[in-house]
């Protein structure tokens, strides 16, 4: 086989495989997103399964000057992810579902503040593990922006080069005379 017909291959399978990639990857990654929320909000419904259970009641009756106790805000928080996850999961009420995600995530960095000796080891470099725990969400917040940006019809595109059916703004402004006016 010449190496002009291996790369034309290649090539084409790059193509199917990025086709597949651009109609199927939104929908990934909504549903596992959705898994890791109802499985961590679900862990949460039980004592001392969840790492992340201590850390979190703690951040939250800090957040609310002492208001929230434990066996108060732990079942929230289970029951906050676990809808997280089912909208995720059912892609349904997107918009709702992404709000509460966000703002979940806004409490979740807040240990890094109020408890950074217990987040990192040298401050603000060397995470502990409950600090990397805490600083990977951003990939999770990152895949919320995604989300979001699919939620009024957007997606993926295999071929980002193709000439669009749509023109941008400054093209539409170019192509239509403007009437002047006279002041």
């Amino acid at each position: 086989m010449s190496s002009q017909k291996l790369l034309a291959q290649l090539t084409n399978l790059d193509k199917v495989a990025t086709q597949w990639m651009a109609r199927h990857s939104i929908t990934l990654l909504r549903v596992s997103v959705g898994i890791v929320f109802f499985w961590f909000g679900v862990l949460k419904f039980f004592p001392s399964l969840s790492p992340a259970e201590e850390l979190a009641a703690r951040t939250i009756e800090t957040l609310t000057f002492g208001l929230l106790k434990e066996n108060i805000s732990l079942p929230i928080l289970a029951f906050w992810e676990c809808a997280i996850g089912v909208g995720l999961l059912t892609g349904k009420f997107m918009r709702v579902t992404l709000l509460l995600l966000f703002a979940q995530m806004s409490g979740t960095i807040l240990p890094l503040f109020f408890f950074p000796s217990e987040t990192f080891t040298k401050f603000p470099y060397a995470a502990t593990l409950e600090g990397q725990y805490i600083i990977k969400n951003m990939v999770l917040v990152s895949a919320g922006l995604v989300m979001w940006a699919t939620v009024r019809g957007g997606q993926l595109v295999a071929e980002p080069n193709q000439k669009r059916q749509s023109m941008t703004v400054k093209a539409i402004l170019q192509s239509q005379t403007m009437p002047q006016v006279k002041i």
